[in-house]
């Protein structure tokens, strides 16, 4: 496989859409994921209702990671020579890790499933499955996926801190996604 070279300085629109759609749908989904979780489980096909949605936005969004992903590799953007070497290693760790939660958590909640007598229903039309039940497995697949959604929330946290500070200091990198810096929205 041949290598792309990074010769751009800016993402291009379809990364910087990818990025935000991507942005949009976790938050959404963290939400109804934690809201979720309270739901009774009387009346029957509530809580499964919502839950069903719960597994296709999270499947949406690692097929939507997946395609980022690869846009990103066939796309690549040369680093930014204002940041330091420290930072530019903190930034591509971020990433993988980012991209790393957006696959493996539709994964583990998909895995998980799988090992319960319910089907998989992607809006509605069941998933092939084995539905096995076995417990031990769902388990692991539950405890995996909570870690990941910590893991998740504290690596966006620390991206959107690192924007804002981006951002605050006026500097190129926000402007790289294609955000306004402070100077654009001042006037000067």
């Amino acid at each position: 496989m041949q290598r792309v070279r990074p010769t751009a300085d800016s993402y291009t629109s379809i990364a910087v859409w990818l990025h935000w759609l991507l942005a949009v749908a976790l938050f959404a989904q963290l939400a109804l994921g934690w809201w979720m979780l309270d739901l009774p489980k009387s009346p029957p096909g509530l809580r499964a209702g919502w839950f069903n949605l719960h597994k296709s936005i999270g499947l949406s969004i690692g097929a939507l990671a997946l395609g980022r992903l690869a846009w990103r590799l066939r796309h690549p953007v040369a680093p930014d020579p204002q940041l330091t070497a420290w930072q530019r290693h903190a930034a591509r760790l971020t990433h993988a890790l980012l991209y790393l939660c957006m696959l493996a958590l539709p994964l583990s909640g998909l895995l998980g499933s799988n090992f319960t007598r319910y089907p998989v229903r992607y809006f509605g039309i069941a998933l092939p499955a084995w539905n096995h039940e076995w417990p031990a497995a769902k388990e692991l697949m539950s405890a995996l996926h909570a870690a990941g959604v910590w893991l998740l929330m504290t690596l966006v946290g620390v991206h959107v801190l690192a924007a804002l500070w981006h951002w605050l200091r006026r500097d190129a990198v926000c402007a790289r996604m294609g955000l306004p810096t402070l100077t654009h929205l001042n006037g000067s």
